[in-house]
């Protein structure tokens, strides 16, 4: 079953996701994006799970989650991504230390993932009724509009907490990335405890993000292969008018070749 989304996106096929990476992941972007952290970073991609489009040879790992931890630079980081093809790349957010080649936690980026499937839609309803439809994953403009609305909200609330504080649009909704030094080393309950806050505020979070229990969060400059849009950070002027469908700086090269 194929998830319904707003008119202009769509699924990209294999051979764009080839030629994004091939020719337009900028490496300089995601450079300088990871050297805000410290620390060894792994990244991870997951080939098909909710496009069910994947290459023949991945079809028994097409839904599970792969970890890439070895490697020398970015560019080992492309030819795996180039060899997996998948339809989303994520970064962990832990921060590493590697000390005679055991990985040592340090502590974790601090995020707010804001994702249309938790806004109650007046046309389709709220998860719940679209999970027993079997869309979990679906949303519409309408519910898009209202999602970046809430980060627009969140992100100036947040402001008053954060000095270091980085809006990203991920494809099908938002995230909001903390860098103040401090909150890299929050307990669990410290983060679980802002996470339930936010949560009770109104903002439709996915608190188990915010609270530590999902590391991986979708690298920005990467393709989201589900919706054919790039992973935009944005200035909160962008995010305030931010529409994917137009916005030329999140569309790939191969939309609008056909």
């Amino acid at each position: 079953m194929k998830y319904i989304l707003p008119e202009g996106l769509r699924y990209s096929t294999l051979s764009e996701r080839r030629n994004f990476y091939r020719d337009e992941f900028n490496l300089s972007k995601v450079s300088k994006w990871i050297s805000r952290r410290v620390g060894h970073n792994i990244f991870a991609v997951i080939i098909g799970r909710h496009t069910k489009i994947y290459m023949k040879r991945f079809s028994r790992h097409f839904s599970k989650t792969i970890i890439i931890d070895d490697y020398r630079g970015l560019n080992d980081v492309r030819s795996l991504i180039l060899k997996f093809l998948p339809e989303s790349v994520y970064y962990d957010r832990n921060i590493y230390s590697r000390v005679g080649g055991q990985l040592r936690v340090l502590g974790q980026e601090l995020a707010f993932d804001l994702d249309p499937e938790n806004i109650v839609c007046p046309i389709h309803g709220s998860l719940k009724d679209k999970m027993l439809r079997g869309q979990g994953l679906s949303f519409c403009a309408l519910e898009f509009k209202m999602v970046r609305m809430k980060t627009v909200e969140l992100y100036e609330r947040l402001s008053s907490l954060f000095t270091d504080i980085s809006a990203v649009y991920s494809g099908r909704g938002f995230h909001l990335h903390i860098f103040d030094p401090e909150t890299l080393t929050w307990s669990f309950r410290e983060r679980r405890r802002l996470a339930s806050k936010i949560r009770r505020e109104g903002y439709p979070i996915d608190e188990w993000v915010t609270a530590g229990g999902m590391r991986l969060i979708r690298l920005p400059y990467s393709l989201h292969g589900m919706v054919s849009r790039i992973v935009t950070p944005l200035t909160l002027r962008q995010l305030e008018c931010f529409d994917p469908v137009k916005s030329r700086i999140c569309i790939p090269k191969f939309i609008g070749k056909g």
